[in-house]
């Protein structure tokens, strides 16, 4: 098995995705499937599905293909699902509201702790079973619970000094929803930057790309 630490970006971000699908089919009752299947399903090359799984060992058999719930099960470990880290959130806005009463953070590798806000409009309101905190209770409850991960639901004039105080309190990595760009400062620490709007101007760039029956425009 190769180190985790030599695996490419590119395939350590298509892991998730081979998780969602293996849950798909093990929720269906599928046992097994081939890489040639898979591929099928989720637009990619066999030949990748492959590759992809081989830098973390051989998980399938010839001839058998891949034990569905095996590989999920491996799957999950590689991407440390089962240690359930614990995660924090600064902001209680439309965004954060979203995300804390959508997202099924246990199914995901963490344990969403504690939410933070300095709007008294919000603070002391219920989101998802968790009652939002003031900011200035902040640094006690890092010291206290001891959280890894900060999702940053705030304006993007706020993460920098947001995430230099998160990182003295212990913060180890950022699920970063704002506008600024902080794996340009923080070389040390995991981030992993959500751009909602460079995805739509991505769809926008398909969309005017491509006409209707899929040939592209000239």
């Amino acid at each position: 098995m190769r180190n985790n630490n030599q695996v490419s970006v590119p395939v350590i971000k298509r892991l998730p995705r081979y998780h969602r699908y293996l849950e798909e089919l093990k929720n269906m009752g599928v046992v097994r499937i081939s890489s040639k299947e898979l591929s099928m399903r989720m637009g990619l090359t066999a030949s990748q599905i492959r590759q992809d799984l081989n830098c973390f060992g051989g998980f399938g058999q010839q001839g058998y293909g891949y034990n569905i719930e095996q590989l999920y099960n491996e799957i999950g470990a590689i991407l440390g699902i089962d240690k359930r880290s614990k995660a924090i959130m600064i902001g209680a806005g439309n965004l954060g509201h979203a995300i804390a009463t959508h997202l099924h953070f246990e199914n995901r590798g963490f344990d969403l702790i504690g939410i933070f806000d300095n709007n008294p409009n919000v603070v002391g309101t219920d989101i998802g079973g968790r009652i939002v905190m003031n900011s200035s209770e902040l640094d006690e409850f890092c010291k206290k619970e001891k959280p890894v991960v900060a999702i940053l639901c705030i304006p993007s004039e706020y993460a920098e000094e947001n995430a230099d105080k998160l990182i003295s309190l212990g913060i180890k990595g950022f699920w970063n929803f704002t506008q600024y760009d902080l794996i340009r400062k923080y070389k040390d620490i995991a981030v992993e930057n959500v751009h909602l709007g460079d995805s739509l101007m991505t769809l926008c760039y398909q969309i005017n790309t491509f006409s209707d029956n899929g040939e592209e425009i000239k």
